[in-house]
């Protein structure tokens, strides 16, 4: 079944060829739709990244990692560790001056 064109003057545009456009169209449509939806996916990964990068950062900022933990840990034994030599340079120098007014009042 053949349809002859009309015999007004305008544009004349058939049944396939409005079928094949139709076709076109949702092939187009279907290539759109599917990198949406990797567009989509790659957002929800950088979402899961951005949401990891910020809790590391948080617990940096508060000193929550074992690390963190750990180092102070260290720092507070090393720095009770430190206190007695002061003590130990101020008694050197006392038993200094002692002994230098001792040797010189005994002559």
């Amino acid at each position: 079944m053949t349809m002859q064109p009309p015999s007004e003057p305008g544009v004349y545009i058939s049944l396939p060829q409005m079928y094949q456009e139709v076709q076109n169209v949702s092939r187009l449509v279907s290539r759109r739709d599917g990198k949406l939806d990797g567009i989509l996916a790659d957002n929800r990964e950088i979402k899961g990244d951005v949401s990891d990068h910020e809790a590391r950062i948080r617990a940096l900022e508060l000193g929550e990692t074992p690390r963190q933990r750990r180092d102070e840990a260290r720092l507070a034994s090393l720095e009770s560790g430190r206190w007695p030599l002061p003590a130990v340079g101020a008694l050197t120098g006392l038993a200094g001056v002692v002994t230098g007014a001792a040797a010189l009042f005994a002559r």
